[in-house]
């Protein structure tokens, strides 16, 4: 094989390749055999057809065609080691001539990673918000904690918003019952909107064995989209009681014994969340600040790809809620350009991220031990809800495995990143990574506890 490379832009070479018709016969006798297991001729045993034969039935095209299709991948292989490049992606291969007997010409345009200089990491410094804690934000937190310890306290009035009803619900459309419109004794906070349309407003003033009808669009179903009458009997209604905010509450919903040590975690938690969400502001902008200084192109083809593959990740996601992406643009009144249009921008900035990780993993040497890449293993099975060994099978049946190992490889360059560079508050104050030291540390302490 004899092979040239040319330099069509930073991110992307096209391969010349020239193999001899000679250096083709492995993988001429591999497709003879291949074929010839697949094909039945009378007289011949199968896998014993003879080539000539094969050639008759199947014709020498088609063998050839699958000798070539299995060569190519090779020797790219081989000419890609023989440049020393660092592909990306998939090839996108042209056979410029090829004839039975004579050599295979064929070119292959593939993207590369780019030769990136790296800016010294001790002079970047990013600017944060500065952390300022409401009292309002603890009030919310202690709001939820109660709503959490409120009892139901069945009461003999008509239903108003907050309470909670047991109710009936009947459905028919032009006297005819809806399928799955009916369900009984169900439970229903009063103003939450979560089941029919108009349902809320009928309800208020109803008192428990009050009955009434109100009509409402159906969504789903051989009627959805047709106005359904829907009478609803109320059972019971009961009413949300919530517990005095005392040193007694404290005890009860938390191991602290009075409100002011309650309210003094409450704040040193959100304290807490504000300073993890700093550190990801800082995250974000030293390395849209490192991807400028270090001017990364970003490969087209592996950008296309990654497009490709969030549209499809988005299309799926949404077929599993039951709706289409003619449903998404419509609720988001914009147009499928318009969607390709960010998830370019959004693929352009992932990719130009991981080249400047990869990058400075490969100038610091960062290596990834066995504990490290079975650690995020077990993370993303829970994640999938799949036992750690089955979803590592996955991985390997789809050939995954390296993708992930590069994914926790790149962690780690940006976790050197973010100890190396300087982070400040628009007050001035110096901010550190103890807060999401403490996250990860209590995120592993729950993934050995698991």
């Amino acid at each position: 094989m004899k092979s040239t490379v040319e330099t069509l832009s930073p991110t992307r070479v096209r391969l010349a390749i020239e193999v001899p018709f000679v250096e083709l016969e492995p993988s001429l006798k591999k497709a003879y055999r291949e074929i010839g297991q697949q094909v039945q001729v009378p007289g011949f045993r199968r896998g014993k057809v003879p080539p000539a034969v094969i050639d008759q039935r199947v014709g020498r095209g088609t063998v050839l065609n699958e000798a070539v299709q299995e060569a190519i991948p090779q020797n790219i292989l081989a000419a890609v080691r023989e440049h020393d490049l660092k592909t990306l992606g998939r090839p996108e291969v042209e056979i410029t001539e090829f004839a039975d007997g004579d050599s295979l010409n064929f070119t292959a345009e593939v993207d590369v990673r780019p030769e990136i200089t790296l800016p010294d990491l001790a002079t970047v410094e990013v600017t944060v918000d500065e952390l300022k804690i409401d009292e309002s934000e603890i009030d919310e937190q202690v709001k939820n904690l109660r709503e959490r310890f409120a009892t139901l306290k069945t009461v003999e009035r008509a239903a108003q918003e907050g309470d909670y009803v047991q109710i009936d619900l009947h459905a028919t459309v032009d006297g005819e019952d809806v399928p799955g419109g009916s369900a009984t004794n169900i439970s229903h906070e009063v103003g939450s909107k979560q089941l029919l349309p108009g349902l809320d407003e009928a309800v208020v003033g109803l008192a428990a064995g009050d009955s009434t009808t109100f009509s409402t669009q159906l969504v789903g179903g051989e009627f959805a989209g047709r106005d359904a009458e829907v009478s609803v009997t109320v059972r019971t209604v009961k009413e949300k009681e919530l517990p005095e905010l005392d040193d007694e509450f404290a005890q009860m919903a938390s191991e602290f014994d009075t409100m002011d040590e309650l309210r003094a975690d409450l704040r040193e938690r959100v304290s807490r969340g504000k300073q993890v969400e700093q550190i990801y502001a800082a995250r974000d902008k030293a390395l849209e600040q490192l991807v400028a200084a270090a001017e990364v192109p970003a490969p087209e083809g592996v950008v296309r790809e990654e497009v490709a593959s969030r549209k499809q990740a988005m299309i799926d996601q949404l077929e599993r809620i039951g709706a289409t992406l003619e449903d998404y643009l419509a609720s988001e009144e914009k147009t499928e350009e318009q969607i390709d249009a960010e998830l370019t921008e959004a693929a352009t900035e992932g990719v130009k991220i991981q080249l400047l990780l990869d990058t400075l993993a490969d100038a610091e040497d960062v290596q990834v031990s066995d504990d490290e890449f079975g650690h995020e293993i077990v993370h993303r099975a829970q994640r999938a809800g799949m036992a750690p060994q089955q979803y590592y099978d996955q991985l390997v049946r789809s050939g995954a495995a390296p993708a992930v190992y590069g994914d926790v490889r790149r962690g780690k360059a940006l976790a050197s990143v973010m100890e190396r560079i300087t982070i400040k508050d628009t007050a001035g104050n110096e901010v550190t990574l103890d807060a999401l030291r403490a996250a990860n540390e209590a995120e592993h302490q729950h993934d050995h506890e698991h």
